[in-house]
């Protein structure tokens, strides 16, 4: 575009390119004006705040722990602790140091620890590829896992306790699923040493 053009255009195509530094002003209550009365920023202007998929998630999670806490009597709750490592060689005795200290700290009583491996096995190669991929093997699939649903499901424990969501599943959709199942199947709650979001300060 030559200058020429940006001329014919005018400001609606070069937006704040097209006004000039020195003919900026402000009104001296953060509002600044640009030319003559083109552009204007409203200072309290109302903006539209929408929830994030991992607040929705975090509120999710807090409402099926509320249930769970509701119908309890006053015995600490039992929780299993759950931990995923990457690697068949890694352990994950330091989750399990983090998640003892959280435990004790909202004083649930540890009553079993699992752990499952995040990628345990590699495929066959592809077609038209040379190298070997990982598999990922969602959650239900896990033999930790299963383990600890029939734990819950016997009635052995009150929830989970993990590290972080991705212990768990990063997919939005799959880790909805299993906290979703957890609370209406088990009567479960999954507690986060991290929450899936960061609470704002009030």
């Amino acid at each position: 575009m030559s200058p020429h053009d940006a001329v014919q255009y005018g400001y609606n195509v070069l937006s704040l390119v097209g006004v000039g530094r020195d003919r900026e002003k402000s009104t001296g209550d953060g509002s600044p004006i640009a030319g003559h009365g083109h552009l204007r920023w409203l200072r309290n202007f109302p903006q539209v705040k929408r929830q994030s998929r991992a607040g929705q998630l975090r509120d999710i999670r807090q409402h099926l722990f509320r249930q769970v806490v509701d119908t309890q009597d006053d015995q600490p709750l039992r929780v299993l602790a759950y931990s995923l490592v990457p690697s068949p060689r890694a352990r994950p005795d330091e989750d399990w140091g983090t998640i003892q200290a959280e435990a004790d700290r909202l004083g649930y009583a540890i009553a079993a620890r699992l752990h499952d491996v995040a990628v345990p096995v590699t495929t066959t190669y592809f077609p038209a590829s040379s190298a070997s991929q990982g598999v990922y093997t969602p959650p239900w699939d896990r033999p930790g896992w299963r383990e600890a649903e029939r734990q819950l499901r016997e009635g052995l424990a009150d929830g989970v306790i993990a590290l972080d969501r991705h212990n768990i599943s990063s997919d939005d959709d799959e880790y909805h699923v299993v906290i979703k199942h957890l609370g209406e199947h088990y009567r479960a709650f999954l507690h986060l040493v991290v929450s899936e979001e960061p609470v704002p300060p009030t």
